[in-house]
């Protein structure tokens, strides 16, 4: 899978890109996507995601991650497709600031939160959501099975 991660902070090193990375190919394979989509990843700070979520979701606070799914298409929406064009799944927007708050609220290491904040994206852009309770518990027990086996657990420091 073709992942572009852009770290506007510039606060993840090399080996957290590439958890970042190595994390969202194995939920892709464990979602049986093919290896030929991509997505994209950004790491914004605070101020940057609460303008996102201002101007996109009506809600003027910072968040902790945003997906767009591109493929979701409203009813005034042409769905464009092509057999050689690779299945673009959207863009995940991660704060790096509540990714670090979070891991420290919840007692566990940053790279378990980033982990988490970054499948969570993901299942969204699969169609997962959490406006339920039926739903919330479908996508908690996806993405903690997904972290578990992937490593990445609950109370690792």
């Amino acid at each position: 899978m073709i992942i572009d991660i852009n770290d506007e902070t510039n606060q993840l090193n090399q080996s957290q890109l590439e958890l970042l990375e190595k994390l969202l190919d194995y939920a892709r394979e464990k979602e049986e996507i093919g290896n030929d989509a991509e997505l994209s990843v950004t790491i914004v700070d605070n101020e940057t995601i609460q303008e996102i979520n201002k101007q996109y979701r009506d809600k003027d606070q910072p968040t902790d991650v945003i997906s767009f799914a591109l493929e979701e298409h409203g009813e005034e929406e042409i769905e464009i497709r092509g057999d050689d064009l690779p299945r673009h799944l959207g863009d995940i927007i991660i704060s790096i600031e509540k990714a670090e708050e979070q891991a420290k609220e919840y007692g566990h290491s940053f790279d378990r939160e980033l982990g988490f904040l970054a499948v969570h994206g993901f299942l969204h852009l699969l169609g997962y959501d959490h406006m339920t309770t039926e739903e919330e518990k479908e996508m908690m027990e996806r993405q903690d099975h997904l972290l578990d086996d992937f490593g990445l657990t609950r109370h690792e420091k």
